[in-house]
């Protein structure tokens, strides 16, 4: 498993897709699982049991997971389509809280994804999920800061990537 984590606007997404499709390219069989699909604006990360008990415990027991989908359209959550995750060689699960020290001992490479100007961060999250979200983006910058603060996920990261 590669969790890929770090601040929203950092480019964990765009660093996801880049590993994801490189180790494709050498025939690596990859499976990438954001964890926007299932936080919210009101559970930004008290989800993780549908991650652990959906996805990673069925993939460690080479089953096949599989999760609801949160749908992000015009910067609401809404429930979308069952997710089916096969058992990939690589697991990339990324987004904030993706290397979280309670599954540290599932991760095989941590990578912290960073860009320290908050405006910048900010400006390129409302780029992607629209201005609608910029007050709840605000929010959700002051709750990430407080999070890996707590967690120590910059500190534990094997690798760090800025953007």
């Amino acid at each position: 498993m590669v969790a890929i984590d770090g601040p929203s606007g950092a480019g964990k997404s765009t660093v996801a897709a880049q590993l994801a499709a490189d180790l494709r390219e050498q025939g690596v069989s990859t499976a990438v699982v954001p964890t926007d699909h299932f936080a919210t604006w009101t559970d930004p990360v008290a989800w993780w049991p549908r991650l652990v008990e959906g996805v990673l415990d069925p993939l460690a027991a080479n089953r096949p997971g599989g999760y609801k989908q949160m749908i992000w359209a015009d910067g609401i959550p809404r429930p979308g389509d069952l997710i089916t995750v096969g058992v990939p060689e690589v697991l990339i699960v990324e987004g904030v809280s993706a290397g979280r020290r309670s599954v540290q001992h599932r991760i095989s490479l941590l990578v912290w994804a960073e860009c320290a100007d908050p405006g910048t961060r900010l400006a390129r999250s409302v780029a992607r999920d629209g201005e609608a979200s910029r007050a709840e983006l605000s929010r959700w910058q002051a709750f990430e800061t407080g999070w890996f603060a707590v967690d120590g996920t910059r500190e534990r990261a094997d690798v760090r990537v800025r953007s």
